[in-house]
């Protein structure tokens, strides 16, 4: 039986030792239908593989679409699960690419729909497609995965893994709290864990940036330089970057128009609105630094017109076709405190991962890291430092740093991009190095059980390429120490830092 929260029990039909690729159609797993089991030749970085899809139906609105790909030759006996952003809807063929391209055998779904990102259209009527993407579908899919992977190879994986971001990092730590086994070591990036109060926290926003307090995208560069005017050299060092917001006291009134409005000042709603976006009200809010770089708050907080941002699309998506099941239902009338208590009731045993009890998962020798760009403008950064805390608290501090790090990027937004170094193997296909690549140093530590205590971060000419010469290098520190300049050499290159506690 496969039901929520229950670890599926999965019949293989073959007899034991390795296949050929499309004797995998034949299979027989629990609740899934193999619909492809094919064999595909080398082809650009990739090598000569067997890909395998199939349909899982762990319900009877349950349409559970998952891919797995394995090499044919070369296989480094290793699993890679990949993760999905926004609300999901597809395979995440790139992840697999770079997983498929190392030697990892790797596998992803599309949590149950086929939908983009932003449309949440799927869930609405539809309670138990709610149920496999808030958690069902990614341990169904691993779960599956793994027979696969021991019916071609005639063995199981040696060591899994999951690496994601936002969504994905949500689903990473909903792996570690709710089924320990199924991965030994997680990567979780900007996770979106804290689910019901993110997007209620969304909501509240798109009202502070409403009617006359509405932030048009001419204004963000001068928001931007007042705030980097007023902390960027609270480390010692004027770079470009507030390498920890927290500490940084940027008083919005100091942008408060004294006479007519220019695109360099704020009217006094303007400012109101701003204070909100940064306090954040059921969530933590965003941190002052890259509010007008590219990904970051005209992408998704003011968007280029009121109602255009990301912030908009989701919150109004989530709440009319998975909260309140009314396609008419309107932003304005959201309250923050009535409306995120019914949403907690309804949906955070589904959606939520905050559980900081993850003894199961350090038990069996499980390993965890999690990171989050202090410049996202799509999830509050504290989101991750408070969850983080939290797990340090539950299981006492000496127990905690057998387990789990936190590495806090300045200058990065929403899982990549921005001005500061913000290319570490996140999405992987980076160098393998464990120093400057944070999924060879998840491997590193779960093998040969060196804990990570920094990783090399680069800032490349392109940003999407890494293989992009590097412009810039710096140290991520795990919390809570932060990269300290060491007094000489260049401060474009990480040797020049060292990592230690605030001066």
């Amino acid at each position: 039986m496969i039901g929520r929260g229950v670890i599926s029990v999965v019949f293989v039909s073959a007899a034991f030792g390795a296949q050929d690729c499309e004797s995998l159609a034949k299979l027989t797993l629990a609740a899934t239908t193999i619909t492809r089991a094919e064999s595909v030749a080398a082809g650009g970085n990739l090598p000569a593989s067997c890909r395998v899809a199939g349909v899982i139906k762990p319900s009877g609105d349950s349409e559970i679409r998952f891919e797995v790909w394995m090499p044919s030759s070369g296989w480094n006996g290793r699993f890679q699960g990949a993760g999905n952003g926004g609300f999901a809807g597809s395979i995440n063929s790139r992840q697999m690419q770079a997983a498929l391209a190392g030697g990892f055998a790797t596998a992803s779904t599309d949590t149950g729909h086929e939908a983009g990102t932003t449309d949440a259209g799927w869930a609405l009527g539809h309670p138990e497609k709610v149920v496999d993407f808030g958690y069902r579908a990614v341990h169904l899919m691993t779960v599956d995965a793994k027979a696969i992977i021991h019916a071609f190879y005639g063995e199981g994986p040696r060591r899994s893994y999951f690496s994601s971001c936002s969504n994905g990092g949500r689903q990473a730590l909903m792996e570690a709290q709710r089924f320990p086994e199924d991965y030994d070591g997680i990567v979780a990036g900007a996770p979106a864990n804290y689910w019901t109060h993110l997007l209620a926290n969304s909501v509240w926003d798109l009202q502070a940036v409403t009617g006359s307090s509405y932030i048009p995208a001419k204004k963000l560069p001068a928001i931007q330089a007042a705030a980097l005017a007023a902390c960027d050299a609270l480390d010692g060092l004027k770079d470009g970057l507030i390498e920890d917001p927290p500490r940084c006291h940027f008083d919005p009134e100091a942008l408060q128009c004294q006479g007519a409005e220019t695109d360099s000042c704020l009217t006094a709603a303007q400012v109101v609105a701003l204070k909100k976006l940064y306090a954040g009200r059921v969530f933590p809010g965003y941190e002052p630094g890259g509010e007008a770089e590219p990904g970051g708050w005209l992408t998704w907080i003011t968007g280029p017109a009121p109602e255009k941002s990301l912030m908009f699309d989701f919150g109004t998506q989530f709440y009319k076709n998975i909260m309140f099941g009314n396609a008419a239902w309107d932003y304005h009338g959201f309250d923050a405190d009535r409306d995120t208590k019914a949403t907690d009731e309804k949906l955070a045993g589904v959606l939520n991962a905050t559980d900081p009890d993850l003894s199961r998962f350090r038990a069996r020798g499980g390993k965890l890291i999690l990171y989050h760009g202090w410049s996202d403008a799509a999830i509050g950064p504290g989101n991750t430092v408070n969850y983080y805390e939290s797990v340090v608290s539950k299981a006492g501090a000496s127990d905690a740093r057998g387990f789990v790090r936190l590495f806090m990027v300045p200058g990065m937004q929403h899982c990549s991009g921005g001005s500061g170094p913000n290319s570490f193997g996140q999405f992987g296909g980076a160098t393998g190095d464990a120093e400057h690549d944070v999924g060879a140093a998840i491997e590193r530590w779960v093998e040969q059980g060196i804990a990570p205590e920094r990783i090399v971060a680069a800032k490349r000419k392109n940003d999407l390429d890494s293989r992009s010469e590097a412009v810039r290098t710096r140290p991520l520190c795990a919390y809570p120490s932060v990269a300290r300049y060491k007094g000489t050499g260049s401060i474009e290159d990480a040797g020049s830092f060292m990592c230690g506690p605030h001066e």
